[in-house]
Order: C-alpha cells, then structure tokens, then sequence
C-alpha cells in the first residue's frame, strides 16, 4: 500500500533587531532575503512559523531598488518600520546596498530609503489628522479608548487629547502625564483590537515627553493586538506620526527627533528611532524614520 507523504519545504531567514541603540536591545524581525518564488499563502505561513511581530521578504522589483513584502503572523501588513530598517541593515552589511539612497515596492507604492554609515532610513508620508470628535461617527467613544488602557482622564497629557494620525499606516496616540502612568498601563487587548477594527488602526502607540522618564524627545509603548501583537520594543512606523504631534501640537519645532521605546516591557527591550521631518514654510511635507539594526540568529523554517 503506497502512503502519500507531505513534502515539507525550508528557507533560510536571519532575526534582525531593528532600532538598537548602542548594540542592543532593538526589535526583532524576521528577514528572509530572495523571496521572488514564495507566494502570499507561503509567506504568511513563514511568518507565523517565525513567530515574531513582523517578517519582511526581499525579492526582485522592476521598478525599484527592491520589493519588500510584510506579514504578521496572522496578516499581511502595508509597511513596516523596524522590518524595513532590519532587513537593509542586513542587506548593507552585506553590501548588497550602499550608503545613499534607494527604494523600496510595496503592495501600496514605493517608498524612499536612505543608507547612512550603515543605519536605514524609511520614508513616510505627510501626516493627516483625526480629532476625538470624529471617533463617535465611527462608535468609538473617548471613555471606550480610556478604559482600554486603564486610564482616567487624570491620566492624561494636558496639553493634547488621544488623536488619530497616519504617515501611511494609522494608529492611535495616547500621550499621557508622566513614566509612572505609561509604566503602568493596563490594556485590554480586546477593547483594544475591537476599536482598532473599527477606526482601521495598526494600533495604539501611548507616549510620555516627561523628563524624568526619559532624556530623549519621548519615551513610548505600542500595542497592536488586532495583528496578533500585544506589545513590540519599536515601532518605525508609529514613531514618524508621534514626531509629527510633537512638532504639530506640542510646540516642538524642530527637524529631528530621538524616540525612545521598549523600556517598560518585560523584559525591556530599549529601541532608538530617529525621525527627520522635512518641513517647508512651518508644514511637514514628508518625513524619514530610522536606525540601525543588528543581525542576532539565524533560523531554517519549515513551510
């Protein structure tokens, strides 16, 4: 009697910590380099199998320098910022890319990206807002967003209500009073992948420019539950829209900005993000977020 038997491929891929500062820390990512055969179905399957908040895989582009494509292990996701500066960290250590700039394809448009002495840069675009006000047409209360991360309106940054941003992914920014509130924060994960649904978000990004807390610009937290990720040490694509409220709404006028991230999860996982706004006449038109990365294993992976 013959058995039929699965056949069960492999592919090489290296855990990449995006946004290290001094060496370590940072955010893993999977990168899986030369992706060209692998389809959707498989990448996903890949990236779930690594398990991590987020797996780029590289391939050929016709148009671009290179196209990177982004799961979560339960969806694809547009872009991501700290698989983007991990995967051409990697390829700049391989010299497969040099300082200046390049490019990268993704599923909606291209994206500029800059080498500098090893550390990429990600383009973002300009940012677009949305007040609370807005939130009710979309059954999305102020108390609701509150209450998904134990907070009080005491809790709060004064200076700024929660706001809707996007530089080309959507989020949430919470800034709230001091380390002590963001240090312990209590989010439900439910409540927080619910109205994540309902207002399109990446997620929740929640910030602290309080002194004590922290010596750089701002200190934060990022939770993103609807894409199987409770918590991550650094986040590119939410720090360019925190930037951005920073020198929009908070009266920080200037072009660069050093965020901090990971240092209140557990274990902490200490992550820098530099953000360079490009503003003309008061307005940002475009923004760059970026750092180093820092190659940490390498793994074969069943798929």
């Amino acid at each position: 009697m013959n058995k039929t038997h699965k056949s069960t491929k492999s592919i090489s891929a290296q855990i990449v910590n995006g946004f290290v500062t001094n060496g370590i820390g940072g955010n893993p990512a999977g990168v899986v380099l030369d992706a060209d055969s692998l389809s959707e179905s498989e990448m996903l399957r890949i990236a779930a199998n690594i398990g991590l908040s987020e797996t780029a895989f590289v391939s050929s582009s016709k148009s671009e320098g290179f196209k990177l494509d982004f799961f979560t292990p339960n969806r694809r996701i547009a872009h991501c910022g700290h698989a983007t500066i991990a995967a051409f960290s990697y390829l700049a250590e391989l010299g497969r890319v040099s300082d200046g700039d390049t490019t990268k394809e993704t599923v909606d448009g291209p994206r500029k990206i800059s080498i500098e002495n090893g550390a990429a840069y990600m383009q973002q675009f300009a940012p677009q807002y949305r007040l609370s006000k807005d939130w009710e047409k979309e059954g999305v209360a102020m108390a609701d967003l509150l209450e998904s991360l134990g907070l009080t309106e005491s809790d709060l940054d004064i200076r700024i209500r929660p706001i809707w941003v996007s530089t080309g992914n959507s989020f949430i920014l919470v800034g709230v009073k001091d380390g002590a509130t963001l240090r312990d924060l209590k989010p439900d994960f439910d409540m927080i992948s619910a109205i994540s649904d309902k207002l399109d978000l990446i997620g929740y990004y929640v910030f602290t420019t309080d002194s004590n807390a922290t010596d750089k610009d701002a200190t934060t937290r990022m939770f993103a539950p609807r894409y199987a990720i409770k918590e991550e040490s650094a986040t590119g694509m939410a720090a360019g829209p925190l930037a951005c409220v920073l020198y929009d709404y908070l009266g920080k006028k200037k072009d660069t900005f050093l965020l901090e991230q990971g240092t209140f999860m557990k274990p902490a996982s200490p992550s820098l993000i530099t953000v360079k706004l490009a503003i003309e006449s008061g307005e940002i038109k475009k923004l760059m977020a970026g750092g180093h990365g820092r190659v940490s294993r390498s793994l074969c992976v069943d798929y």
